[in-house]
């Protein structure tokens, strides 16, 4: 069968969702001037340099055979679990709000937990198009996917205090599982097990069980523990139908903590109102009902599968940081793809965005 062209209407969402994510970006960034001190120009243009960087790196990683990344599947997996290791080594790995997630490479930070969640999916995928029926058995199947989600939560978790990051791997992982032909009654033992282990850090870890009590009582200790979510919610609830306007939010100034990081949303909300943050909302769905609409059209199981775990790792995270913000559920500290500041998280987004595109080529 002749190969197609890249799937021009998933390219041009991509594009839609940067470029009006660059917008938001730049608006929020005004809030720095009162926190930081940090120049305006100084913020956006290091985000557009970023963004325009890996633009470039989608566009480039397009044109490379999706299929070459299945022989360095489990290399790539191997020395980003590594490299999330050296965050433990001082001055090359650094702290930041109590967590120890960056690795300090000069003019530079790199979060290997990007790359760990990449090379999770692109493993993963390669892994389930060998098992076919295997998959549905305990030895060869739910096993397997027990194993590589300990590693995940021994790192992100444990060492790097980034519940956040695991549960949108997790999640990934098991969405993946699932459709790979994995069965419920496994699914729903993971997940068991997942939470058990996630109550014992919650008992071990003081600021999980914070997040668990100002998610159920957000009105417990408004000037400490619950201060973010309720910053956040009056953001959104100022905002009401159509917002203040463009750079006109009151909360980003001095109010709400990580304003061009996890809270941009709500500074979203505030500015445009709930018809902007539901028109994103819906640009975020037609994002995931395309990319999984186009994940049936390819018959490799390993590019079907990247495909899914690519959409879902995204979109997860999307609904992730937007329910946060919205107190449906915990406070996580994961970043809006594509939106919030980030040079790691936005370059390998772009990255998975690429290879999706080149995986197109292939569809029916």
């Amino acid at each position: 069968m002749k190969r197609k062209k890249i799937d021009s209407f998933f390219l041009i969402l991509i594009i839609s969702l940067v470029l009006l994510g660059f917008f938001i970006f730049s608006s929020a960034a005004l809030g720095q001037l009162t926190k930081t001190g940090a120049g305006f120009l100084m913020v956006v243009s290091k985000q557009f340099i970023i963004l325009l960087t890996g633009l470039i790196l989608m566009l480039v990683v397009a044109q490379i055979p999706y299929k070459h990344w299945r022989q360095y599947s489990i290399f790539l997996f191997i020395l980003a679990v590594i490299l999330s290791l050296l965050v433990l080594i001082p001055r090359l790995g650094f702290e930041a709000g109590g967590a120890r997630r960056w690795l300090n490479l000069g003019l530079l930070s790199f979060q290997p937990a990007e790359f760990l969640k990449f090379t999770m999916v692109i493993y993963l995928a390669a892994w389930l198009a060998t098992q076919k029926e295997r998959v549905k058995k305990i030895s060869t199947g739910l096993i397997p996917v027990l194993i590589l989600m300990t590693i995940l939560g021994l790192i992100l978790v444990t060492i790097q205090k980034d519940t956040g990051t695991f549960l949108v791997a997790a999640t990934t992982a098991s969405i993946m599982f699932f459709i790979g032909g994995g069965k419920i009654r496994h699914l729903l033992i993971l997940t068991l097990i997942g939470a058990v282990a996630l109550s014992v850090m919650a008992y071990r870890r003081p600021y999980i069980q914070e997040r668990l009590i100002t998610f159920i009582n957000p009105n417990y200790d408004t000037k400490g523990a619950s201060y973010q979510i309720n910053q956040s919610l009056i953001a959104i609830g100022s905002g009401q139908i159509s917002g203040r306007g463009f750079g006109q939010s009151v909360q980003k100034f001095s109010f709400l903590p990580e304003s061009i990081g996890d809270s941009i949303f709500a500074i979203t909300s505030e500015e445009f109102g709930f018809v902007g943050s539901s028109s994103l909302i819906i640009l975020w769905l037609i994002f995931a009902l395309w990319g999984y609409k186009l994940a049936l059209k390819i018959k490799d199981p390993f590019g079907r599968f990247m495909i899914i775990g690519f959409i879902s790792l995204i979109i997860v995270q999307t609904f992730i940081n937007i329910g946060a913000m919205l107190g449906l559920i915990p406070l996580t500290g994961v970043p809006l793809p594509f939106v919030s500041h980030g040079g790691t998280a936005l370059l390998f987004s772009l990255l998975e965005a690429g290879i999706i595109l080149n995986i197109s080529k292939h569809r029916a």
